[in-house]
């Protein structure tokens, strides 16, 4: 196939990719939308030990609770429901995903180099990194429930960049031949990947525990926050997720990016608004980590940082980019 032909492929694969994710998402929705309503059971039950959001026990074991404070539970027809629509949700993103990587492989043949030469490529690989991410991590810790979630992001990325960053496949500029922009733009886009998962586990995190501080006091839980693993659980997830993302993005963007700097235009380092915010983000996530480390902090207010982090890395990814003038933005291009 000719360079023309191959970018052909992508323009065709990576819109189309974009439908489906968009179609994961709606089926994400239904899947959550089913678990609104919240049944109460007819009987006593055993409350157990619920976790507080800073990771302390509530509760000292399983009491009697009268029948209008038992936490509601999903009818069988609306668990049906949900697990269908989220089984369709996961082979809806697999299947964009693997369209998704085939735009970016036939976008980069048809550059004959690797796809990030501009803010275009950059995106479609950023978002085709954090679509990887979360389908490692759903195989590992079962996390379908961020479905709607990723698939939104995904969306979101791959309609801007096919609306309003395209550009046509060709050359890099002289100043972006260097095999450390390479190292660089990987590990940014994998470690950006980890970031949004992890943001997006955050935010679960503090709806769960806000539920199930609610249950406490006689009220109910929706059948789709019901579904999620307890709020200690995906605190521990969010942690993990975010402490890989954490070197990888301290390698990627401070060693290398520096470097491939040095190469690019002749300093190390510049006060870049790129440079700048990209140190913001690695030092939101170091205060995260150092938080959990030190001063042991756990739930609510380590989640809270972490998804100050992810909006401060969003605005990295997308605000300076666009609206910021500076050697890495396209503002104004």
């Amino acid at each position: 196939m000719s360079v023309e032909s191959y970018a052909q492929v992508s323009n065709l694969l990576i819109p189309t990719a974009t439908v489906i994710y968009a179609l994961a998402m709606v089926s994400h929705a239904m899947e959550w939308a089913s678990g609104r309503a919240a049944v109460a059971q007819p009987a006593k039950a055993k409350v157990e030990t619920l976790v507080a959001s800073d990771g302390e026990a509530i509760t000292g074991g399983a009491t009697d609770v009268p029948e209008a404070d038992v936490p509601a539970v999903a009818e069988p027809a609306s668990t049906e429901r949900m697990d269908a629509a989220s089984r369709i949700g996961l082979l809806l993103t697999w299947l964009a995903f693997v369209l998704h990587l085939g735009g970016v492989v036939t976008r980069g043949l048809a550059a004959e180099r690797v796809p990030w030469g501009n803010m275009y490529e950059f995106s479609i690989t950023a978002s085709l990194a954090v679509a990887i991410v979360y389908l490692i991590f759903v195989q590992r810790y079962k996390l379908q429930y961020l479905g709607l979630g990723v698939t939104f992001v995904i969306s979101a990325v791959l309609g801007l960049a096919t609306l309003a960053l395209y550009t046509p496949a060709g050359p890099l500029v002289p100043a972006l031949h260097s095999y450390w922009l390479v190292i660089h733009v990987s590990a940014a886009a994998i470690s950006g990947g980890a970031f949004t998962v992890g943001g997006l586990l955050s935010v679960l995190y503090l709806l769960k525990a806000r539920a199930e501080r609610k249950v406490l006091t006689g009220g109910s839980m929706s059948a789709s926050l019901r579904r999620l693993p307890s709020a200690e659980a995906m605190d521990g997830t969010a942690y993990k997720v975010l402490a890989f993302a954490f070197p990888l993005w301290t390698f990627g963007v401070l060693v290398a990016g520096p470097i491939w700097a040095e190469h690019a235009w002749g300093r190390y380092w510049g006060w870049d608004p790129k440079e700048v915010w990209s140190l913001v983000t690695w030092v939101v996530y170091a205060a995260y980590l150092h938080a959990r480390a030190t001063a042991g902090w756990r739930g609510r207010r380590a989640a809270t940082i972490a998804i100050v982090g992810w909006f401060v890395f969003i605005f990295n990814f997308v605000g300076v980019n666009l609206l910021v003038s500076g050697m890495h933005s396209y503002a104004g291009v």
